[in-house]
């Protein structure tokens, strides 16, 4: 088994000043603080997969690794700005966004269903990467999320693989679309508007956190990165999900759709002042 890569690993000497991008920081600095929130999402999946210590097992694996997306991103960030405290803006972070970590019960339905939403949050996540690594000339940056975004896609194959061999009912065509798309929906909620603020807003608490501010703020930091080949890859990996032929004709249909609605949302985002 090829070993994972450490932050041993990354060339943190070839770190260059110089190429560091004020709205690709931005967007780093809240991502570390949401990968670095991995342990409260694995106490809620294995409370939801409790009597599987298979998957309990996988989880836990899972989460050590978004852990060290969290840190590695966090460190490349206070390289990038020496005034950002990781550390402080995680706590502000947790004292303004949890979720339920008491929950038995999938939020989704169903097991099945919420295998299905991890597949669309690593399909998120895997392209989001890579749309940093393509927009960033940043060497050190660039290592990080290329690895990142190569774990990302492995976390979704892992998730669809346990959807697939899960020996309980699946989820009809539909129902996996509307959890899909329920969950895509969900990029609206607070946990990343509330992420870009506590990471970016200044630590004083001189601004006030709300979320119709900072969802846009976040949006247009992270949405600016995104090119074609991204949506299309995120369109495609979501399609597979949900039982669709990621590359047949309704995926192409929707692909274009996405990008048409992709572009005119972060030309909306430009033309305001956030």
């Amino acid at each position: 088994m090829k070993r994972h890569w450490t932050l041993e690993d990354i060339r943190w000497q070839d770190f260059d000043p110089t190429k560091v991008d004020a709205g690709v920081l931005s967007a780093v600095k809240a991502a570390a603080l949401v990968e670095f929130n991995a342990p409260d999402y694995v106490t809620y999946l294995c409370n939801v997969f409790a009597d599987r210590p298979d998957v309990k097992e996988m989880l836990i694996g899972w989460g050590k690794e978004e852990i060290q997306h969290g840190q590695a991103l966090a460190r490349w960030a206070e390289l990038a700005d020496p005034d950002f405290n990781f550390d402080a803006a995680f706590k502000r972070f947790q004292a303004g966004y949890r979720i339920p970590l008491d929950e038995v019960q999938s939020v989704r339905g169903s097991r099945a269903g919420e295998l299905v939403a991890r597949c669309v949050v690593e399909s998120g996540t895997s392209s989001y990467y890579t749309a940093i690594k393509d927009a960033t000339d940043e060497p050190v940056l660039k290592q990080i999320v290329a690895n990142v975004a190569a774990d990302e896609f492995r976390h979704y194959k892992l998730f669809y693989e346990q959807f697939k061999t899960l020996d309980e009912a699946l989820p009809s065509r539909l129902r996996r679309a509307q959890i899909a798309l329920g969950r895509v929906s969900e990029a609206d909620d607070d946990e990343l508007s509330y992420a870009y603020y506590a990471a970016n807003a200044a630590d004083d608490g001189s601004v006030p956190y709300e979320r119709a501010q900072f969802a846009k703020a976040y949006e247009k930091s992270a949405f600016s990165l995104y090119r074609r080949q991204h949506t299309d890859r995120l369109v495609a990996m979501v399609g597979k999900a949900i039982g669709v032929k990621p590359h047949g004709v309704l995926m192409r249909v929707v692909a274009s759709g996405v990008w048409a609605f992709w572009r005119f949302r972060v030309w909306r985002l430009r033309a305001v002042s956030i």
